[in-house]
């Protein structure tokens, strides 16, 4: 499973040209479930992304996670991160999970995220063509791969 987590200003995702979530200082996420994930890897996610500790303090140093400053998090699903571009130009997307699958854990991880303490956590619809919006603050974008977790 990968995680492309962008610390926000704020961030809105569209569906039809309605905002259908939204976040406030915190997290966008991208989410791409990978065919093999399961819970585990959704579980190395969670265990991390809440705590990582890339906010500024008093002093302006990364050293406050998104729980310390009671931030939001926004998730929006993402096939195209399991994206194979090693032959041609055109990218595969054989490694991406099965819809049915990738939408089951998709769904986990979002539920774990609300249970670990995490302020507001919204998201995009599944499957949908979607328009993302979001102020990135830093820029900070750090991309996590639960398969090099501990």
């Amino acid at each position: 499973m990968k995680a492309v987590i962008q610390r926000v200003k704020y961030a809105t995702v569209k569906v039809d040209n309605k905002i259908i979530g939204e976040c406030k200082q915190g997290f966008m996420i991208l989410l791409g479930v990978i065919d093999g994930d399961t819970e585990n890897d959704a579980d190395k996610l969670i265990k991390k992304i809440p705590v990582l500790r890339i906010f500024e303090d008093e002093n302006g140093k990364m050293n406050k996670s998104l729980l310390d400053i009671d931030g939001e998090i926004l998730v929006v699903s993402q096939f195209t991160l399991a994206a194979d571009c090693s032959h041609g130009r055109r990218p595969s997307f054989t490694a991406s999970a099965p819809p049915d699958i990738a939408n089951e854990l998709y769904e986990y991880f979002v539920g774990e995220l609300k249970t670990a303490g995490v302020k507001s956590v919204q998201t995009g619809e599944f499957g949908a063509d979607m328009a993302v919006e979001l102020l990135n603050d830093g820029p900070v974008t750090i991309v996590l791969d639960s398969k090099e977790l501990h």
